[in-house]
């Protein structure tokens, strides 16, 4: 009988150190887990705040509007659950906005154009949320997309290739007009 208490407590034993062993684990995975989510948060927020100070640099944004428009990743999960899908969604709107806002200042530095960008940015810092509580889900999906979207400005360089080959068109008529005449004497 003794031994069977003293087996049956040495089971315990090896399944309470077993049981122990597997919470530890788990909780080291939650951490690893929780860590690697908030470097990916932070990942986006460095690489907007770059864009950001490049884009300041470059006087296209004032110093004031920084803070408005970093709010849209600091204010993410304000109303949102912390999971995997939800910071996919707010890496594709990162890269949305910063992409864009290369592109412009791309589109910028060749054309030297810079006020329509410059109003195009400020428009759209207007446009955003004041209390971050409204940075909700709907807002990501519906609101913020198109948002970004007015912060492009036209392609004065394609319309002026198409004033060109107006201009061009209008010449060759011209002169087929007048070889057609000339034939005709």
């Amino acid at each position: 009988m003794t031994y069977v208490v003293f087996f049956a407590l040495l089971l315990l034993i090896t399944l309470l150190a077993t049981y122990l062993k597997v919470e530890s684990n788990r909780k080291k995975a939650i951490e690893a887990r929780k860590k690697l989510f908030n470097e990916r948060v932070s990942h986006v927020n460095t690489r907007l705040k770059t864009k950001l100070n490049e884009l300041l640099d470059a006087k296209i944004i004032r110093p004031k509007y920084i803070p408005r428009i970093q709010a849209i990743v600091n204010n993410f999960f304000v109303v949102q659950p912390h999971t995997d899908e939800n910071l996919q969604q707010l890496e594709d709107i990162a890269d949305l906005l910063i992409n864009t806002l290369s592109n412009e200042l791309i589109k910028t530095n060749q054309t030297n154009i810079i006020q329509p960008l410059i109003d195009n940015i400020q428009y759209f810092v207007s446009e955003l949320p004041q209390q971050g509580i409204l940075y909700n889900k709907s807002f990501y999906i519906n609101v913020l997309p198109p948002l970004i979207s007015l912060i492009k400005t036209e392609d004065t360089v394609q319309l002026t290739d198409i004033v060109y080959d107006k201009i061009d068109t209008s010449s060759q008529t011209t002169e087929t007009q007048f070889t057609q005449d000339v034939s005709v004497a």
